[in-house]
């Protein structure tokens, strides 16, 4: 699998993840990891950063994600960008398409999140000792029959926030199986869950403020075209 690579510089890398790729592994045995990539590609990333099972990532994506994702390439840089997702200066713009009707155009997503008591693979939007606050702000991009298109801002960076936080005002991401709800029914060419991180916004070492953009992918940008047709 060839990375793509839309932006880098002596200090970061900024890749437009696939879809159906973990960003780096559970194990040390387990190999077929956007990491295990980079490494081949980048050797001067294998001790950057805090964990040796994730040189260089500040931020991930979940595996089913697809879009723009930050890697340092040396320790100053790992430090200067995971500042700025810790003081929440960093910009980060999802695409979601969700079931249902979403009623309100904009609204704010304030629920804590904590493990879920049933399943550590999830998380659940429950205020408990462990809960750990979350902010996810979101606006209607556009409606579909039975589904919203929602543009998602996460002011923190909790995992599976998005997803988490949308099934928990009754709007799952569609293609969800591990949070949207037993009776819902995704579109019939959707493969994944449909969210896509496809803006960045951030500070360089230099100073520099710096945006970037990733496409929708193929995969779900046929989604949105069937239903668009559907609303014809």
């Amino acid at each position: 699998m060839k990375i793509n690579i839309i932006y880098r510089d002596e200090n970061i890398l900024v890749i437009d993840k696939p879809a159906g790729i973990n960003v780096h592994p559970a194990n040390s045995e387990q190999k077929n990891t956007l990491t295990n990539l980079l490494l081949k590609q980048f050797p001067e990333i294998k001790n950057i950063g805090e964990d040796p099972l994730r040189p260089g990532i500040v931020h991930r994506l979940d595996k089913d994600t697809s879009g723009l994702l930050i890697v340092a390439r040396n320790n100053p840089a790992f430090n200067f960008i995971k500042r700025q997702f810790q003081e929440r200066t960093i910009e980060k713009k999802y695409l979601a398409l969700v079931f249902g009707h979403v009623k309100d155009k904009k609204g704010t997503i304030t629920k804590s999140i904590s493990a879920s008591k049933k399943d550590h693979r999830k998380r659940s939007a429950l205020l408990d000792e462990k809960s750990k606050p979350a902010w996810t702000e979101y606006q209607v991009r556009e409606y579909f029959n039975g589904y919203t298109l929602l543009e998602a801002k996460p002011k923190t960076g909790r995992t599976h926030q998005i997803r988490v936080h949308l099934a928990s005002i009754g709007h799952p991401v569609a293609g969800d199986k591990q949070y949207q709800f037993k009776r819902q029914t995704p579109p019939s060419d959707l493969t994944r869950q449909f969210l896509h991180a496809f803006y960045l916004k951030f500070q360089l070492l230099n100073g520099k403020m710096v945006e970037f953009q990733s496409e929708l992918p193929d995969d779900l940008r046929k989604v949105l075209d069937k239903l668009k047709k559907e609303n014809e």
